[in-house]
């Protein structure tokens, strides 16, 4: 896969994620990957926490502050490639997934 793509698989957890979190039933079905999230009304604050939390927990990353900026988080495409790239800094300083 080239790094520039986003992880379909990813995509698709983020995606479901989002969904059943921060959606309607009847609105999921029609999220998708570039979808703005804030400033489309379907995280707000509050929102933004949570989904930070999640994506620490289930992705072994560290969000720090300055990492807060829309382009990490505008979209579900632009937290796939956000998680990638924490990822990819992760293995480049020995610090591998866990498992």
């Amino acid at each position: 896969m080239n790094v520039n793509e986003p992880d379909v698989q990813l995509t698709g957890e983020l995606r479901h994620y989002i969904s059943s979190e921060f959606l309607l039933d009847d609105q999921c079905d029609h999220l998708e990957a570039t979808d703005l999230l804030f400033e489309g009304g379907i995280i707000d604050s509050a929102g933004a926490l949570s989904l930070v939390a999640h994506l620490e927990t289930e992705y072994k990353i560290t969000v720090t502050d300055d990492e807060l900026f829309p382009e990490n988080f505008a979209t579900i495409e632009h937290i796939v490639h956000f998680i990638q790239r924490k990822k990819r800094q992760g293995a480049d300083h020995g610090q591998g997934p866990s498992t």
